[in-house]
């Protein structure tokens, strides 16, 4: 049996600075990622915010910007901070997840290809079930020597080098079905 736990990966308000609000599939995650969030608390599966920390800029505590992006209004279960692109590394996340017997993470977040898709492959690498909600996840166009990769690139991708070897690739609505 999975026992599982959604991560919401640097969702915060850092990237109001970055040109979040200029993204043009901005809102479309935002409601895609607030169902995500609905469907989890209606089955009681806890929810963890996942901060990214630096030194300075907008992603320092010293910031005021290392919180909630302001669509999120829901209380988790646990919030830790990250200094590296996966969600685990000296986090303490690892150990909480084994503590409560949870077997099975949700992926979300901010930077599909970056930080949810690392983090995605070092849960599978622990031994977790990964569940990648690829529409839950945002990105920017990535330019590469002289190529510009689009978002729908970026996220093609990012599920084609997942699925079927770290991570099983779901929607939002069907979350709780795939890979089953």
């Amino acid at each position: 049996m999975f026992r599982s736990a959604l991560l919401l990966i640097d969702v915060q308000r850092s990237f109001l600075l970055r040109g979040y609000a200029e993204q043009p599939e901005r809102l479309l995650f935002e409601q895609r990622l607030l169902a995500l969030v609905a469907h989890c608390e209606q089955r009681q599966i806890p929810l963890v915010d996942i901060f990214h920390v630096e030194a300075e800029g907008p992603f320092s505590l010293a910031s005021g910007m290392v919180s909630r992006l302001p669509f999120l209004q829901h209380q988790p279960a646990l919030t830790v901070h990250k200094h590296v692109h996966n969600a685990f590394t000296d986090s303490g996340l690892d150990r909480w997840l084994r503590e409560r017997d949870i077997n099975q993470v949700i992926i979300s977040g901010i930077r599909t290809e970056q930080c949810c898709e690392t983090s995605a492959r070092v849960a599978s690498d622990l031994g977790y079930r990964v569940k990648f909600v690829s529409e839950a996840t945002l990105t920017t166009p990535l330019r590469y020597g002289e190529q510009t990769f689009s978002v729908a690139e970026l996220r093609q991708r990012t599920c084609a080098v997942l699925a079927g070897r770290f991570a099983d690739i779901c929607s939002v609505e069907d979350c709780f079905h795939c890979g089953e």
